[in-house]
Protein backbone atom coordinates (compact mmCIF):
# COMPACT_ATOMS: atom_id res chain seq x y z
CA UNK A 1 0.00 0.00 0.00
CA UNK A 2 1.40 3.46 -1.01
CA UNK A 3 1.38 6.33 1.92
CA UNK A 4 -1.32 8.20 0.59
CA UNK A 5 -4.08 8.92 3.11
CA UNK A 6 -7.69 7.31 1.94
CA UNK A 7 -8.51 10.46 0.99
CA UNK A 8 -6.13 11.65 -0.93
CA UNK A 9 -6.28 7.62 -2.64
CA UNK A 10 -10.06 8.68 -3.62
CA UNK A 11 -8.82 11.79 -5.14
CA UNK A 12 -5.97 10.35 -7.19
CA UNK A 13 -8.57 7.35 -8.46
CA UNK A 14 -11.25 10.23 -9.77
CA UNK A 15 -13.53 10.18 -6.53
CA UNK A 16 -13.63 12.82 -4.05
CA UNK A 17 -12.92 12.71 -0.11
CA UNK A 18 -17.04 11.93 0.15
CA UNK A 19 -16.89 8.97 -1.39
CA UNK A 20 -19.06 10.07 -4.07
CA UNK A 21 -17.77 8.66 -8.05
CA UNK A 22 -17.91 11.38 -10.66
CA UNK A 23 -18.10 11.07 -13.88
CA UNK A 24 -16.53 14.15 -16.27
CA UNK A 25 -18.42 15.22 -19.60
CA UNK A 26 -16.90 18.51 -20.08
CA UNK A 27 -18.73 18.63 -23.88
CA UNK A 28 -21.56 19.33 -21.69
CA UNK A 29 -20.19 22.59 -20.65
CA UNK A 30 -20.82 23.87 -24.21
CA UNK A 31 -24.56 23.32 -23.74
CA UNK A 32 -24.71 24.52 -20.02
CA UNK A 33 -23.17 27.78 -21.30
CA UNK A 34 -25.84 28.18 -24.63
CA UNK A 35 -22.86 28.40 -26.94
CA UNK A 36 -24.25 26.55 -29.83
CA UNK A 37 -27.36 28.64 -29.46
CA UNK A 38 -28.22 31.49 -31.65
CA UNK A 39 -27.83 34.90 -30.31
CA UNK A 40 -31.34 35.61 -31.81
CA UNK A 41 -33.98 34.65 -33.85
CA UNK A 42 -32.11 35.52 -37.28
CA UNK A 43 -30.07 33.26 -39.18
CA UNK A 44 -27.01 35.03 -39.22
CA UNK A 45 -27.33 35.28 -35.51
CA UNK A 46 -25.22 32.22 -35.17
CA UNK A 47 -28.14 28.99 -35.97
CA UNK A 48 -26.09 26.07 -35.55
CA UNK A 49 -28.72 24.60 -38.20
CA UNK A 50 -28.20 27.34 -40.47
CA UNK A 51 -24.44 26.97 -39.58
CA UNK A 52 -24.24 22.45 -40.15
CA UNK A 53 -25.20 22.31 -44.28
CA UNK A 54 -22.49 24.29 -45.27
CA UNK A 55 -19.89 21.88 -43.32
CA UNK A 56 -18.14 18.96 -44.97
CA UNK A 57 -21.02 16.15 -43.36
CA UNK A 58 -18.07 14.84 -40.79
CA UNK A 59 -17.95 18.14 -38.91
CA UNK A 60 -21.54 19.48 -38.87
CA UNK A 61 -22.56 16.14 -37.88
CA UNK A 62 -24.83 15.85 -41.32
CA UNK A 63 -26.31 12.27 -41.52
CA UNK A 64 -28.33 12.94 -45.01
CA UNK A 65 -29.04 15.77 -47.65
CA UNK A 66 -32.49 16.27 -49.04
CA UNK A 67 -33.63 18.80 -51.34
CA UNK A 68 -35.92 21.00 -49.06
CA UNK A 69 -34.51 19.52 -45.07
CA UNK A 70 -31.23 17.51 -44.26
CA UNK A 71 -30.76 15.39 -41.31
CA UNK A 72 -28.13 15.98 -38.33
CA UNK A 73 -26.50 14.24 -34.84
CA UNK A 74 -28.39 16.12 -32.26
CA UNK A 75 -24.80 17.45 -30.86
CA UNK A 76 -26.50 16.98 -26.66
CA UNK A 77 -27.71 13.54 -27.52
CA UNK A 78 -30.68 12.21 -25.03
CA UNK A 79 -29.51 8.84 -26.19
CA UNK A 80 -27.53 7.22 -28.75
CA UNK A 81 -27.99 7.91 -32.62
CA UNK A 82 -30.13 10.54 -30.91
CA UNK A 83 -31.45 12.91 -34.90
CA UNK A 84 -32.74 15.44 -36.02
CA UNK A 85 -34.94 16.76 -38.82
CA UNK A 86 -34.34 20.23 -39.83
CA UNK A 87 -35.76 22.34 -42.90
CA UNK A 88 -32.73 24.05 -44.72
CA UNK A 89 -34.93 27.51 -44.52
CA UNK A 90 -35.04 29.08 -41.31
CA UNK A 91 -38.05 28.84 -39.50
CA UNK A 92 -39.62 28.47 -36.42
CA UNK A 93 -43.29 27.89 -37.16
CA UNK A 94 -44.24 24.02 -38.53
CA UNK A 95 -47.06 26.08 -40.60
CA UNK A 96 -43.65 28.18 -41.84
CA UNK A 97 -43.34 24.93 -43.55
CA UNK A 98 -44.16 25.19 -47.91
CA UNK A 99 -45.84 21.77 -48.37
CA UNK A 100 -42.42 20.20 -49.96
CA UNK A 101 -40.42 20.91 -47.14
CA UNK A 102 -42.93 19.22 -44.89
CA UNK A 103 -43.16 16.13 -46.91
CA UNK A 104 -39.72 16.03 -47.08
CA UNK A 105 -39.29 16.59 -43.16
CA UNK A 106 -41.95 13.58 -42.84
CA UNK A 107 -40.13 11.40 -45.12
CA UNK A 108 -36.36 12.10 -43.66
CA UNK A 109 -37.78 11.17 -40.65
CA UNK A 110 -39.12 7.91 -41.80
CA UNK A 111 -35.83 7.24 -43.56
CA UNK A 112 -34.57 7.98 -39.31
CA UNK A 113 -36.72 5.43 -38.40
CA UNK A 114 -35.64 3.41 -40.72
CA UNK A 115 -31.68 4.21 -40.68
CA UNK A 116 -31.43 3.66 -36.82
CA UNK A 117 -33.27 0.40 -36.52
CA UNK A 118 -30.88 -0.96 -39.44
CA UNK A 119 -27.95 0.75 -37.21
CA UNK A 120 -28.88 0.56 -33.66
CA UNK A 121 -32.13 -2.31 -33.67
CA UNK A 122 -34.15 0.35 -30.94
CA UNK A 123 -37.57 -1.18 -29.27
CA UNK A 124 -38.92 2.10 -29.89
CA UNK A 125 -39.03 5.73 -30.69
CA UNK A 126 -39.85 9.03 -29.37
CA UNK A 127 -40.46 11.38 -32.50
CA UNK A 128 -41.50 14.65 -32.01
CA UNK A 129 -40.88 18.92 -31.92
CA UNK A 130 -40.86 21.72 -29.39
CA UNK A 131 -42.18 24.62 -30.59
CA UNK A 132 -41.00 27.32 -29.15
CA UNK A 133 -38.65 27.88 -26.27
CA UNK A 134 -41.98 27.36 -23.75
CA UNK A 135 -42.45 24.22 -24.88
CA UNK A 136 -39.26 23.30 -23.97
CA UNK A 137 -37.16 23.95 -27.36
CA UNK A 138 -33.40 24.60 -26.62
CA UNK A 139 -33.12 26.02 -29.98
CA UNK A 140 -36.51 28.09 -30.92
CA UNK A 141 -35.61 30.37 -33.47
CA UNK A 142 -35.24 27.17 -36.36
CA UNK A 143 -37.85 24.34 -36.48
CA UNK A 144 -35.89 20.90 -35.93
CA UNK A 145 -37.84 17.34 -35.33
CA UNK A 146 -36.35 14.91 -32.76
CA UNK A 147 -36.07 10.96 -33.72
CA UNK A 148 -35.18 9.49 -30.65
CA UNK A 149 -34.04 6.00 -30.69
CA UNK A 150 -35.16 4.08 -26.86
CA UNK A 151 -34.97 0.92 -25.81
CA UNK A 152 -36.01 -1.20 -22.55
CA UNK A 153 -34.25 0.15 -19.26
CA UNK A 154 -32.80 3.22 -20.88
CA UNK A 155 -34.02 5.27 -18.05
CA UNK A 156 -31.92 3.88 -15.66
CA UNK A 157 -30.72 5.91 -12.19
CA UNK A 158 -27.88 8.00 -14.07
CA UNK A 159 -30.11 10.50 -15.85
CA UNK A 160 -32.95 10.07 -13.12
CA UNK A 161 -30.46 10.03 -10.00
CA UNK A 162 -27.19 11.64 -11.35
CA UNK A 163 -28.92 13.80 -14.18
CA UNK A 164 -26.05 11.92 -16.42
CA UNK A 165 -26.43 10.32 -19.25
CA UNK A 166 -24.16 7.31 -20.59
CA UNK A 167 -23.29 7.38 -24.15
CA UNK A 168 -21.14 4.26 -25.18
CA UNK A 169 -19.91 6.34 -28.63
CA UNK A 170 -18.47 9.48 -29.95
CA UNK A 171 -21.44 11.64 -32.24
CA UNK A 172 -18.82 11.27 -35.25
CA UNK A 173 -18.91 7.27 -35.04
CA UNK A 174 -22.74 7.30 -34.65
CA UNK A 175 -23.04 9.85 -37.36
CA UNK A 176 -20.57 7.19 -39.84
CA UNK A 177 -22.59 4.09 -38.21
CA UNK A 178 -26.52 5.78 -39.17
CA UNK A 179 -25.18 7.16 -42.68
CA UNK A 180 -24.21 3.82 -43.66
CA UNK A 181 -27.71 2.51 -43.00
CA UNK A 182 -29.51 4.97 -44.66
CA UNK A 183 -32.03 3.68 -47.03
CA UNK A 184 -31.43 3.94 -50.52
CA UNK A 185 -34.45 5.59 -52.31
Amino acid sequence: MSGASGAEQGVQDGADPDGVQRLWTPHRMAYIKGEDKPAGPAPEDGCPFCRAPGLPDSDGLVVHRGEHAYTVMNRYPYNSGHLLVCPYRHVSGYTDLDAEATAEVARLTQEGIEALTAAYGPQGFNVGMNLGTAAGAGIAAHLHQHIVPRWGGDTNYMPVIGQTKVLPEMLEQSRARIAEHWPAR
